[in-house]
C-alpha cells in the first residue's frame, strides 16, 4: 500500500500542481513574495536563534556543549535523509513536518557552533591592568571619537616591561591636546599613553563594549597628551597602501569641496568620517539622517543602481544605432554594476557594515545574471546566511538588524506597489514610491533604533523625503562621474555638484534638528523585548515553512500569534521599571531614581556613565541639570540619601576622595549602603553592619543596580548579568 501511495503521489506531480492541490485539499493561494521564497528565508532566522542562544549563555561553553550541538546536527541530518523512507508509515504530511523540524535544529546548532568558532578565531590578549608609558605600534585606522577627539588604532603593539604574550593585538588611543600632524596608515609611531582594558557596561544588562572590542581584536583603549613620534615610515605595497590611497582620495575630496560638506562627501565615497565634527553628527542623528553618512545598503544600492541603469541605457542605445536587438544587455549591465560595487567596497574601507551591504547587492545583481528574481526574500536570505556564517556577532549589532529589517519591509511592499502603480498617473508614481518607501523603512526600523539608541526622530520621514532623492540622483552619481573623470583631470565639476548635494543634506538636517520636539527619548527596553518582537514579526510576515507541501495550517492563527508576540514585547517594554539605584563601575558616580527623574550624586565626574543612565531612562537632561534635582544631602566628600523600601528606609552614602577612608567607619551601621571610589579597607568585623561597594569590590563586580525586592534592597551586578564569557574574564594583572 505504501508503494502504491508513493506511486500515486508521484503520478499526481507529473499531472501538474493543480492535481496535487486537489489531492491534498490545499486551497490555491496567490504567490506572494514570502510564499514564493519558501523555506529559505527561515534559514537565517534559525541561524540567528542559535547565535543569540550562544551569546545568551551565562558561562563560556566547553567541549560538551559543542559535542552536543554536533550530535544534534548529525541527528537532524539523519532524520532529513531518512524522511522519504518513513512516508509509508507516517504519511507525507508528518514526514515533511519532521524534516522541517530537523532542518531548523540543524541550523540552530550550526549557529551556536559558528559563534564559538568565531570567538576562538578572534581571541587575543586583553590588557588586565592600568598602563602608563611608551606605546609603539603601526597605524591601521584613524577616526574621530564621540568627544570630537582624533583616535589612532594601532596593531603590532609594543609596551614597555610587558611580555609579548600579554600585549594586546590592537589598541585605540585618543589624542588630547593641541592639533598636530596626523600619521598615515602603515606608519609606525610611538607616543606616551594611558591604557586600560575595554570598559564594561554602564549598568547591569547594558551595552557591553567589551564584547564588541573582543570581536574587533581591541585589547586596550586609552588616551595620550604627548605628540605622536614617527618611528618608521610606511612600507610600500601591502593592504595598508590601498588604505593610504583611500585617505588621500578623502583628503582630495575634502579640499575640493571644503567645510563639512566636503567631510560628508568624503565619508560617502571613502568611508572616512574622521573630518565630520560631533556637532554635524548630532544634527544628523536628530533629523534621522545619520545613516546617510554611514555607508550602508542605501549607498551601495544607489551606486549600483546608477551604474546598472547607465550601462543598460548605453547598451540599448548602441544596439539601436547598430540595428541589433535581443542581446542580454541587462546581464552585462548587472556585471558592470557588480564590479562598480566591488570597487566601492574597497574604496570605502571594507568594514563589516560595508561588506554586509556589498553581499546583499551582489546577491541581487547575480540573480539578474542567472535569470532569477532580484528583489525577493531569497536574495536577502542568502545575504543573511553569508553574513551570519562569517561574522555571527553581526547579529547583535544595530546596523545588521536595521538594514535587514528595512530591506525585508521594502520587499514585502514591492508586489502590492506593482499592482497599484499602473493605475496611478506617471508623474505621481515617483513621489508616492519615495513616500511609501521612507514610511515603511522608518516604521520597521524605528523600534530597533529606539531600543539601541533610546531616541525616535519625530520628523525623520520628512528629512529623508527631502534628502534621499538628492543623495540618489545627485550626490552618488556625481561621485561616480568624478571617479571616472579623475584620469582626465575633469573631476572638479562633478565634485562641485556633489558638494551642492551634500550642502543640501546638511541644510535640511540643521533645519529639521531645530524643530521643537525633534527627538523623543524612550527608556531602554529589557533584554528580551527586541528578540521577542523580531521573532513575532518573522512569524507574521514569512510564509509557513511547509506551504509548498500543503502544511500551511491556519495562516491567520500563525500571524495572529506573531503579532501577539510583537504586542507583548511592546507592552513589556512600556511596563518595565528602571533600577532605583545605579552605581558606576569605578564608584565615582551614583544615580538614584526619584519622582522627577534620576539624580546623580554630583554634577561632574563619571560623565560618560551618567549620560548613559539618563539616556536609558529616557531623560533629556544632562548631568548638571539632573544633579540639581532635590534628593542628595551634604557636600563632598560625603553625600547621603535615604532610600525608601517597603520594610523601612536605608541610608545610601557616596564617598569620594582620599578622606573617604577615615569617614567611612562611623557611617557603617544600621544596614547602610556605602559607595566609594577608592578602597576603604574596613575591618571584616564592621562589614556586617553595612553593605560596602568600594573601588575594590566594584573592580570585581562592575556596575551595580539596586532594586526593591519584597520590601528590601536587592543588588544586581554587571558580573552576574554578563556571565563568565571570553570577553568578561579578567586578564591577570601586572
Amino acid at each position: 500500500m505504501a508503494t502504491g501511495a508513493i506511486n500515486q503521489t508521484a503520478g499526481s506531480f507529473a499531472e501538474g500542481p493543480g492535481r496535487v492541490r486537489a489531492m491534498l485539499r490545499v486551497p490555491h493561494v496567490p504567490a506572494t513574495a514570502s510564499r514564493r521564497a519558501g523555506v529559505l528565508p527561515w534559514v537565517p532566522l534559525w541561524l540567528s536563534l542559535g547565535i543569540f542562544g550562544w551569546f545568551s549563555l551565562a558561562e563560556e561553553p566547553g567541549a560538551f556543549f559543542y559535542i552536543t550541538c554536533a550530535a544534534l546536527g548529525i541527528g537532524a541530518l539523519a532524520l532529513w535523509q531518512a524522511g522519504p523512507g518513513l512516508a509509508g508509515r507516517l504519511g507525507w504530511g508528518m514526514v515533511d513536518r519532521l524534516r522541517i523540524a530537523a532542518l531548523a535544529m540543524l541550523f540552530i546548532a550550526l549557529g551556536a557552533v559558528l559563534s564559538g568558532l568565531r570567538s576562538d578565531l578572534v581571541a587575543a590578549p586583553v590588557l588586565g591592568f592600568r598602563y602608563y608609558g611608551a606605546v609603539e605600534g603601526r597605524v591601521v585606522e584613524i577616526d574621530r571619537s564621540s568627544r570630537d577627539r582624533m583616535r589612532l588604532t594601532l596593531d603590532r603593539v609594543v609596551l614597555d616591561d610587558v611580555a609579548p604574550a600579554r600585549v594586546p593585538k590592537r589598541v585605540r588611543i585618543s589624542l588630547i591636546g593641541a592639533e598636530q600632524q596626523l600619521p598615515v596608515p602603515g606608519q609606525r609611531v610611538m607616543l606616551t599613553a594611558h591604557l586600560g582594558p575595554p570598559g564594561g557596561p554602564a549598568e547591569p544588562g547594558g551595552f557591553d563594549f567589551r564584547r564588541l572590542a573582543w570581536f574587533e581584536g581591541l585589547g586596550a583603549i586609552g588616551y595620550a597628551r604627548t605628540p605622536v613620534v614617527t618611528v618608521e615610515p610606511p612600507r610600500a605595497g601591502g593592504a595598508l597602501a590601498l588604505h593610504r590611497l583611500r585617505m588621500r582620495l578623502s583628503a582630495a575630496i575634502q579640499n575640493s569641496i571644503g567645510g563639512q560638506a566636503g567631510a560628508v562627501s568624503a565619508a560617502l565615497m571613502t568611508g572616512d568620517r574622521s573630518a565630520i565634527t560631533e556637532a554635524t553628527n548630532d544634527v544628523m542623528r536628530a533629523s534621522n539622517l545619520y545613516h546617510i553618512i554611514s555607508i550602508s545598503g542605501l549607498h551601495m544600492s544607489m551606486l549600483a543602481g546608477f551604474v546598472y541603469a547607465a550601462l543598460r541605457l548605453t547598451g540599448v542605445a548602441i544596439q539601436r544605432l547598430r540595428g541589433q536587438s535581443g542581446a542580454s544587455v541587462h546581464k552585462w549591465a548587472a556585471m558592470g554594476a557588480l564590479v562598480a560595487a566591488a570597487i566601492y567596497l574597497w574604496l570605502s574601507g571594507s568594514d563589516v557594515a560595508t561588506e554586509r551591504s556589498f553581499v546583499m547587492i551582489a546577491v541581487m545583481l547575480l540573480a539578474i545574471v542567472f535569470d532569477r528574481r532580484a528583489i525577493s526574500l531569497r536574495t536577502v536570505a542568502v545575504a543573511g546566511v553569508v553574513i551570519l556564517a562569517s561574522t555571527p556577532e553581526a547579529l547583535m549589532a544595530p546596523g545588521f538588524q536595521m538594514s535587514f529589517a528595512a530591506t525585508v519591509g521594502l520587499i514585502l511592499i514591492h508586489e502590492p506597489w506593482r499592482r497599484i502603480a499602473p493605475h496611478l498617473p506617471w508623474w505621481l508614481r515617483p513621489v508616492l514610491v519615495l513616500l511609501i518607501s521612507s514610511l515603511v523603512a522608518g516604521l520597521v526600523t524605528a523600534p530597533i533604533a529606539a531600543a539601541h539608541f533610546g531616541r525616535l526622530s519625530q520628523y525623520g520621514t520628512l528629512a529623508n523625503l527631502l534628502v534621499v532623492p538628492v543623495a540618489g540622483m545627485v550626490v552618488m552619481p556625481a561621485g561616480v562621474v568624478a571617479a571616472l573623470l579623475v584620469p582626465l583631470g575633469l573631476h572638479d565639476l562633478a565634485l562641485w555638484f556633489m558638494g551642492i548635494g551634500s550642502k543640501w543634506m546638511l541644510l535640511v538636517a540643521t533645519w529639521i534638528a531645530g524643530f521643537d520636539g525633534t527627538t523623543a527619548l524612550v527608556p531602554a527596553p529589557p533584554r528580551m523585548v527586541l528578540p521577542l518582537m523580531a521573532l513575532g514579526a518573522a512569524m507574521a510576515v514569512l510564509a509557513p515553512v511547509g506551504a509548498r507541501y500543503g502544511l500551511a495550517g491556519n495562516i491567520a492563527l500563525r500571524r495572529a500569534v506573531g503579532l501577539g508576540m510583537v504586542c507583548a514585547g511592546m507592552i513589556h517594554w512600556s511596563l518595565a521599571q528602571r533600577p532605583m539605584v545605579l552605581i558606576s563601575p569605578q564608584g565615582d558616580a551614583v544615580g538614584v531614581l526619584i519622582g522627577e527623574g534620576r539624580v546623580p550624586s554630583k554634577p561632574k565626574g563619571g560623565a560618560f556613565v551618567v549620560s548613559e543612565w539618563l539616556q536609558a531612562d529616557g531623560d533629556p537632561r544632562d548631568q548638571t541639570a539632573a544633579a540639581a534635582r532635590p534628593g542628595w544631602e551634604g557636600e563632598a566628600p560625603v553625600r547621603s540619601l535615604r532610600l525608601d523600601f517597603g520594610a523601612g528606609g536605608v541610608l545610601l552614602h557616596h564617598l569620594t576622595g582620599k578622606r573617604a577612608v577615615g569617614l567611612a567607619p562611623p557611617l557603617c551601621r544600621d544596614g547602610a549602603i556605602i559607595v566609594a571610589d577608592i578602597p576603604l579597607g574596613l575591618p571584616a568585623a564592621r562589614k556586617g553592619d553595612c553593605t560596602v561597594l568600594d573601588a575594590a569590590v566594584l573592580r570585581a563586580t562592575g556596575a551595580v543596580a539596586i532594586t526593591d525586592l519584597d520590601g528590601a534592597p536587592h543588588l544586581t551586578t554587571s558580573r552576574e548579568r554578563a556571565g563568565n564569557r571570553a570577553w568578561t574574564r579578567q586578564a591577570p594583572s601586572r
